[in-house]
């Protein structure tokens, strides 16, 4: 009987930590110009959660948020992935620990170029780190596809 408790237990647990999902991404496409695309990775991040940045203080200890984009022969990325958002310069001089974060919504968007009138998506993943204000979740990998027409 103890031992059926002690599983139950740690099933509750493990559901308890699988259902805290504080960042819901969206994932779209936007004609700028001819053959020319931004993709929009778009996180929406619930109050009292932090995404942290692509590039991080030396004194950081968080996961940055980190996107790969799968090689794809149609499309030329233009330039590096930027963040659209109210960046957060976090300090905690007790810790002697800083940090760069996102709070309610930030946008990644990458510039790409299409190499022939094609459709194709664009696939890869982001790898993201949240936090409140008393811990920090483990590392999470969303997996994503964007269609370009």
């Amino acid at each position: 009987m103890k031992r059926v408790l002690t599983v139950l237990f740690f099933l509750a647990a493990a559901s308890v930590v699988k259902a805290q999902n504080p960042v819901s991404w969206a994932f779209s496409a936007k004609k700028v110009a001819d053959k020319t695309y931004e993709l929009h990775l778009t996180a929406t991040v619930q109050d009292g959660w932090h995404l942290y940045s692509q590039t991080q203080p030396d004194d950081a200890i968080v996961n940055p948020t980190t996107v790969t984009l799968n090689n794809n022969p149609f499309v030329a990325l233009n330039g590096k992935i930027s963040e659209v958002g109210a960046m957060e310069k976090f300090q905690d001089k007790r810790l002697g620990i800083s940090a760069n974060q996102y709070s309610n919504k930030v946008d990644f968007v990458q510039v790409v170029k299409l190499k022939g009138n094609v459709k194709t998506s664009v696939t890869g993943n982001v790898e993201f780190q949240t936090c409140n204000d008393e811990r920090c979740l483990p590392p999470k990998k969303v997996n994503f596809s964007i269609a370009i027409k």
